[in-house]
């Protein structure tokens, strides 16, 4: 059996960022064979990886990244189990390369960008965390041209809600008031025409029924369906909601009066639609316990 020294488990360690134990097994496992050891635990990265890929990962961090020229940006999602994983320095170091790499080759595909090295630190910050990692998302706005329009970002203090907003006119302060007040309100659309038959269609229906509850004739409740439904595209359109900022005028009159117009903006919250696992944790201790 060869001689494993605490020096050598200390060098695995430095050089993996895995347990001591972990560093020593794969030491002895290897007759101590540094380079074999490191291999030999990045497969066990690998196996463990995929293990906890089928966790749900509903917590996590957003990030953007503008263009110095200030014409394309890109946003970012990646997810983890547990919020105090999010603030982890390792999993944002991750988070942030993740970021640096699709800026770099402009890659909004998910999988495209994780073919390679990306995927082996993926798994390696998986061995080392014990959590499930997952990108979840990336998205780019850009204009072809430089002097075309300005793409701007805002990302909340919490990093869980960030925003990319594309506009024609005004400067990169106006974006960036745009892009807050798209992440305080939510906005689904940018025009009330922008709003889809379907949802329409989904929440007249919602408002048919409880205007029919009311028991007024039918040409009252058509009235009361159409007006309840005028009120719900102003309040998802963005042009039409009232600035953040200053309540007395609405989006639209700020871009107006700016000379400036919004083409597109994405809005990233951190676990939106992911329909998290409730954890009775009374009933696992009784189970375990035999209760």
């Amino acid at each position: 059996m060869a001689n494993i020294t605490a020096g050598m488990v200390k060098e695995l360690r430095e050089r993996t960022g895995l347990g001591m134990m972990d560093c020593k097994k794969a030491l002895v496992e290897a007759g101590g064979d540094m380079d074999k050891a490191i291999d030999d635990l990045r497969k066990a990265s690998g196996l463990k990886a995929a293990k906890k890929a089928g966790r749900i990962a509903a917590e996590g961090t957003v990030l953007t990244k503008i263009a110095e020229d200030g014409n394309s940006g890109i946003i970012v999602e990646v997810n983890c189990e547990t919020d105090f994983v999010a603030r982890d320095e390792n999993f944002l170091n991750f988070a942030n390369n993740v970021l640096e790499q699709a800026f770099a080759r402009r890659e909004s595909d998910v999988a495209a960008l994780m073919a390679g090295e990306l995927e082996n630190a993926r798994e390696a910050l998986v061995q080392k965390i014990g959590e499930n990692i997952s990108v979840r998302r990336i998205q780019i706005l850009e204009f072809a041209n430089v002097n075309e329009g300005i793409v701007d970002s805002y990302v909340h203090s919490n990093n869980r809600i960030a925003v990319l907003v594309a506009l024609k006119g005004g400067d990169d302060a106006l974006a960036r008031d745009i892009a807050m007040h798209v992440a305080a309100v939510n906005p689904v659309v940018v025009r009330s025409e922008d709003v889809s038959k379907e949802l329409l269609a989904k929440e007249s229906e919602i408002y048919s029924a409880q205007a029919r509850e009311s028991g007024k004739p039918e040409d009252i409740i058509e009235k009361m369906i159409q007006g309840r439904l005028r009120k719900f595209v102003a309040e998802i359109s963005l042009l039409d909601q009232p600035f953040v900022k200053d309540p007395e005028t609405n989006v639209g009159a700020l871009l107006k009066k700016a000379g400036a117009d919004v083409v597109s903006f994405v809005r990233f919250e951190v676990g939106e639609g992911i329909e998290k696992e409730e954890v009775d944790f009374a009933s696992e201790v009784a189970a375990a316990a035999g209760i």
